[in-house]
């Protein structure tokens, strides 16, 4: 006589698996064997697509957006882009949001403040400001500005011409989580505590107060990380060695007192590609956005091949492998949840 262990279960027909799972259904259960194909998958499997956002096109539509509707009406006057594979989620990752803002001369975008971390990138125009906690900042063409987690925030543009800026947030992810916190300030700007570039004084010159300790967001202390630092180190990498053959000249943008991320959940980066200069093939487990900053880059995907040039934006998916090519010197500015995985032990890359 067989073991118990040693005896195989009868195969039913499909209509009897069938009216199982309905009876089980009515219950809250399912059966695993149908969808683990599906939850286990070799390599990642991402609704997300391969996506390109010229600026000249969009620009026009950025322009009528501000004739349509103000600041103040909207709140935050932006127009999301939409991954393909993700419309109506307001995603261009699957875990990550990004938009463009505009904010007209003498607009404010009232203060308010999220559990969701925000970053931006500024393309077009000097001198708008956002404030941080009690700091202001001023913008500039390329300057890196984060808003972490719960910190009060508002825009104004105090300058001559209109203030364009990449937003990129981590929305899909905290809403993944179900932590989405959200409170309106009863004034449209906040209240200053400290002058203009008072964080960039005390924390961007490898020094810190010294009584210094972490804030509860686990955010960096510096707000802005201004362009002209940025390039100025990129170029200077090029006096040290070759560029990496998969990535060019890359830094990533840290916290200057941990050498973390600025954000736990969003990781931001800078890159060089020479004139000439094209990457070998790389992909890795992160979804990432890319805007270009200067030159113009030729992206090549196994399906698709486009040209990006300055202040457009294009994604690339998880696993996708992907190359660069420079048709002239050009920098690139990217964000990722590349910190999020990394604490996971989940984030790797593949070098072809």
């Amino acid at each position: 006589m067989n073991h118990p262990s040693q005896m195989h279960a009868p195969v039913a027909d499909r209509a009897a698996r069938e009216a199982f799972y309905a009876r089980i259904g009515a219950d809250n259960l399912a059966p695993l064997w149908e969808q683990l194909h599906n939850l286990v998958t070799r390599t990642p499997r991402s609704d997300c697509q391969p996506a390109h956002w010229s600026y000249a096109k969009v620009r026009p539509y950025l322009t009528e957006a501000t004739e349509l509707i103000t600041a103040e009406e909207a709140e935050r006057r932006v127009l999301i882009l939409e991954n393909p594979g993700l419309r109506g989620k307001a995603a261009i990752t699957t875990s990550l949001y990004a938009g463009l803002q505009a904010i007209l001369p003498g607009e404010v975008a009232r203060a308010h403040r999220h559990s969701q971390a925000a970053l931006r990138l500024i393309l077009e125009g000097d001198g708008a400001y956002t404030s941080v906690d009690g700091e202001k900042t001023i913008m500039r063409r390329g300057d890196f500005v984060t808003t972490p987690s719960w910190t009060w925030h508002d825009h104004g543009n105090e300058s001559n011409g209109p203030m364009i800026w990449l937003d990129g947030l981590d929305v899909q992810l905290v809403a993944a989580l179900d932590a989405s916190f959200a409170e309106s300030s009863p004034a449209d700007r906040q209240e200053l505590r400290r002058p203009v570039g008072d964080s960039l004084l005390r924390y961007g010159n490898g020094l810190a107060p010294v009584d210094w300790t972490p804030t509860a967001n686990r955010a960096s202390p510096l707000f802005c990380y201004p362009y002209e630092r940025t390039r100025a180190s990129l170029m200077g990498m090029q006096t040290a060695g070759a560029p990496d053959p998969h990535l060019g000249y890359k830094l990533r943008y840290v916290d200057p007192l941990t050498g973390r991320s600025p954000m736990p959940t969003m990781g931001a980066f800078a890159q060089l590609l020479p004139k000439g200069f094209s990457t070998a093939p790389y992909r890795c487990s992160s979804g990432t956005v890319f805007a270009v900053l200067e030159g113009r880059v030729e992206v090549i995907l196994d399906d698709r091949t486009f040209e990006a040039e300055p202040n457009d934006v294009f994604v690339i998916p998880s696993w996708a492998a992907h190359r660069l090519a420079a048709r002239e010197d050009a920098i690139l500015f990217s964000f990722s949840d590349r910190p999020v995985q990394e604490v996971l032990g989940l984030w790797r890359e593949s070098r072809d």
